[in-house]
């Protein structure tokens, strides 16, 4: 995969984000501060802007749109997506050109600094719920295809998010609403999800 293949994706993936807007602030409003789609429609803007604009190679591309969301003002989302960013851009090459064992390895690292910064685990209502499975499902791949390995990614992103809806809130403003929010999806787990749907379209 070619660096422009690589930014096409996450611009994609960008895209996919800004276009749930709306839901994410709706689902977020219920046990939260009601800014989760704010913030990460400016968070994808932030780093689809830093991606077309990118000299180099993928590493500085990646560590262009880390730097972009760090500058953000905003909840707890940019940290994180800053750290998740970060991590990719410190596994990835400095050329044009990444395989299969290399976006593996971006996706590794990006997993191994979140969740240094995270904590979260699945169950615990997180945008980590939709995260930790798609990175598992990238490290789990066998093929030689990327557009086999970020279907699988979103598939599990997606199941991720979905499964939140049975768990309780154990992180952030919804932590004290408690049982109530059994039934609602996690606002960060669809948002990561929304992400990794974009990434699967080439």
């Amino acid at each position: 995969m070619t660096k422009e293949e690589f930014a096409a994706r996450l611009k994609h993936a960008c895209a996919c984000v800004q276009a749930a807007e709306d839901e994410l602030t709706e689902i977020d409003s219920r046990f939260g501060d009601a800014d989760h789609g704010l913030t990460m429609a400016k968070i994808a803007g932030a780093i689809s802007a830093a991606v077309e604009q990118a000299d180099g190679g993928i590493q500085a591309m990646l560590d262009d749109a880390a730097t972009a969301v760090m500058s953000l003002n905003g909840g707890s989302a940019v940290p994180l997506w800053n750290s998740w960013l970060d991590g990719m851009q410190e596994a990835a090459p400095d050329g044009g050109e990444i395989d299969v064992a290399g976006i593996q390895a971006v996706f590794a690292s990006a997993l191994e600094e979140l969740d240094d910064m995270s904590g979260a685990k699945v169950g615990d209502k997180t945008m980590m719920d939709a995260i930790i499975p798609a990175s598992e499902a990238i490290a789990a791949y066998a093929g030689d295809d990327e557009n086999g390995l970020f279907a699988a990614a979103a598939q599990a992103a997606a199941q991720g998010a979905e499964a939140t809806r049975q768990f309780v809130s154990r992180f952030g403003r919804a932590k004290s609403y408690g049982t109530q929010t059994i039934g609602t999806p996690d606002a960060g787990a669809m948002s990561a999800a929304y992400f990794f749907q974009g990434l699967a379209q080439a």
